[in-house]
């Protein structure tokens, strides 16, 4: 779909382009202009002879034979034009970026309806319509400001909106980054955000394209496209990271579960990101940071030092960095003696190492060179270097590009003095180098860039899942939430383990389970959805008297058909569950059960099929993980069980594309092994 003619035209004609460079045409000419563009370009404009020293056509018609259409006129206007360009001049590639069609009114939908036919007849790219354009180091097709700076080893963004990629970029250049593409897509009629990774995938030199990717994204119309295109493009060597703007509420509707309830189409989202390995952003200044961090030498470990000569900053980026367990190790013994010994005194090296205010360039190289070479422990360094002023600060920030180009370990610059320090940081940034500005920024950033797992692999893990059997059992069933038994059935064929139990409507057969299972036991209603809105859940029943006066009270109960009986287990409850979101398929989730899914939502996602990979980066990304792990004395959980069951999980889910909500809640975890305690499955077909 995308050619080389959108790629690198050798022929732009700019229709509707005037002499006024404040409205969009005359704009769009003056960037070409400026950008040097070096192939042939045209103007159509019926009104004048010539444009900003460029001969004006007045009539499409009249010009010769164009590789790309930039379009700037009325959307009325445009279909004839385009059916024009496309079938009489050989246009192979369209920017409309006039606005007016679909996103409008009905009528600009039937327009954007007539030029997409066109552009396809002919077998053309088109951009747009309501877009900005596309520039990158061989022409600057757009009708804004700022054009940043473009470089092979710029980034490459692609924006679902125009606007906001005009703050994006402007968040960029204030960090020094530079770009190598930039695309907005506006409608999306054609090429959307998805077919333009495709072709970046499918056409990816190594030694020539970019390696990261910028993402701001409104809609994700093809999930799989975006999931297949964006974990290739990552493991060829590429970084993605990426804004999802718009998400909705409704996936946060009244639901009859724990998981309906906390899964939404953002938790869809945030379960793509996760299994294509894409870092998900929050902010405009966020997106640009993590993409800052990309250009930096890639970071091995999680331990980082912090130098600088101001406190009040390393304890923020300290702080920060601990809460996305990023960790600053403190550095004692007799090399970090030797090292104090060779700074100022007043100075502290137990880390962050603050080598105080009047600390000189070369007590900031003694410093680094420490973190390189002697402190073995150290994956990484941030370096916060400001100036109150009264210094210049040429050979400091010399002295740290000197370190950045010789050290193996990434080293992070916080200058953030810019108006003091102005010049300086400017000279710093044309060396090629990138500035974060903010540590508390860059910490947070950072934390989400070596949190965020790589991309998962796609082949479906079976281990014992019966899916033929399975497959049976879901089309004998019908709509609705299945009963005890059926839900019992379809996740012991799924290998998911079960507490033993019995549904009855008979006091003997109660009666003799709980002799066999050993009493304290629990008695749980069947039939309503929620047991415990009604007091349909009795626990720790120590007795036979207890346990008839519980059936009796509970049999009485509206909707009530038959109790449940199982033996009262103790441990850790865990929550496990999935929901079925359109167009992504299922999201699963996993956590700690009680207050923690219920008050903090401290839940894990990802999207079915799960590898092992993923399943283990859910879990140990998880607030609760120490619990889990063991901590204080306490017990952890069978973490390999616990990861065995959710991969299970997620394979039924895989060929039960029926199967819209379950909820295992708790999942036990005790001294004999995890079991599931209670089940709920809703299956739509």
């Amino acid at each position: 779909m995308i050619n080389q003619e959108l790629i690198n035209p050798q022929s732009i004609v700019v229709v509707g382009g005037s002499n006024n460079v404040h409205k969009p045409g005359g704009r769009t000419v003056r960037n070409l202009l400026d950008g040097k563009y070096k192939g042939e370009l045209y103007v159509v404009n019926a009104k004048e002879t010539e444009v900003q020293g460029l001969k004006s056509y007045k009539n499409t018609r009249d010009i010769p034979e164009t590789e790309l259409a930039i379009i700037s006129i009325p959307s009325p206007s445009c279909p004839e034009v385009i059916d024009i360009l496309a079938k009489e001049k050989k246009v192979k590639a369209f920017i409309v970026v006039s606005a007016g069609f679909g996103e409008e009114t009905k009528e600009g939908g039937f327009l954007e309806d007539r030029i997409l036919q066109s552009v396809n007849e002919a077998g053309a790219t088109m951009i747009g319509p309501n877009c900005i354009g596309v520039m990158n180091m061989h022409y600057h097709g757009v009708f804004t400001q700022p054009i940043p700076e473009f470089h092979p080893d710029g980034v490459d963004f692609i924006s679902s909106s125009g606007g906001t990629a005009l703050f994006i970029i402007e968040s960029a250049l204030t960090k020094g980054l530079r770009f190598s593409s930039v695309w907005t897509v506006g409608n999306s009629k054609q090429v959307g955000v998805e077919e333009v990774l495709e072709y970046m995938d499918h056409h990816f030199d190594p030694l020539l394209d970019s390696k990261i990717k910028m993402l701001y994204v409104e809609s994700i119309k093809n999930p799989d496209k975006l999931l297949f295109h964006a974990s290739s493009l990552i493991r060829k060597g590429c970084r993605i990271a990426a804004i999802k703007a718009g998400s909705t509420e409704s996936g946060k509707r009244a639901a009859s579960s724990h998981t309906g309830a906390i899964a939404s189409s953002d938790s869809a989202v945030e379960a793509l990101f996760r299994k294509a390995g894409i870092v998900r952003c929050f902010s405009r200044e966020e997106l640009t940071t993590v993409a800052c961090i990309f250009t930096l030498k890639e970071i091995k470990g999680k331990n980082c030092a912090i130098v600088t000569h101001a406190g009040g900053p390393a304890v923020m980026l300290a702080d920060a960095l601990s809460k996305g367990r990023v960790n600053v190790p403190k550095l004692e013994g007799p090399v970090a003696d030797e090292l104090k010994s060779k700074l100022y005194p007043g100075s502290a090296v137990g880390n962050p190492i603050d080598i105080i205010g009047t600390g000189t360039p070369e007590h900031l190289a003694t410093a680094i060179d420490y973190c390189e070479q002697w402190f073995e422990e150290i994956d990484l360094m941030m370096v916060i270097f400001g100036s109150p002023g009264l210094v210049k600060l040429y050979d400091t920030y010399e002295v740290l590009h000197k370190k950045m180009e010789e050290c193996r370990k990434p080293i992070f610059p916080v200058l953030p003095s810019i108006v003091t320090a102005g010049p300086e940081v400017k000279s710093f940034i044309k060396k090629g180098h990138v500035n974060f500005s903010d540590e508390v920024t860059l910490g947070t950033a950072l934390s989400r860039v070596i949190n965020t797992p790589k991309p998962a692999g796609l082949d479906l893990q079976l281990y014992g899942v019966n899916i033929p059997e399975i497959r049976r059992m879901i089309e004998s069933l019908s709509d609705g939430y299945l009963s005890p038994g059926d839900v019992r059935r379809i996740l012991k064929t799924a290998q998911i383990p079960l507490v033993e139990e019995l549904v009855t409507t008979d006091p003997k057969e109660l009666a003799a389970f709980a002799r066999k299972v050993k009493y304290p036991v629990v008695i749980k209603v069947v039939g309503p959805v929620h047991k415990s809105d009604i007091g349909g859940v009795a626990l720790n029943i120590r007795s036979e008297e207890h346990m008839m006066f519980e059936y009796e009270r509970m049999m009485r109960l509206p909707e009530v058909t038959a109790v449940m009986i199982q033996p009262m287990l103790k441990g850790q409850e865990l929550f496990l569950g999935a929901k079925y979101e359109d167009r992504f398929g299922h999201i699963v989730l996993c956590g700690l059960g009680g207050i923690f899914v219920e008050v903090l939502q401290d839940v894990s996602y990802g999207l079915a099929p799960l590898s092992y990979d993923e399943t283990f980066s859910m879990i140990r990304s998880l607030r609760g993980y120490p619990i889990i792990k063991g901590t204080r004395g306490q017990k952890g959980i069978d973490e390999q069980q616990y990861a065995d069951i959710i991969v299970r999980l997620s394979t039924l889910l895989r060929i039960s594309p029926e199967i819209k909500e379950i909820d295992i809640n708790p999942l036990l975890a005790t001294d004999r092994g995890l079991f599931a305690v209670d089940a709920r499955i809703r299956i739509e077909k």
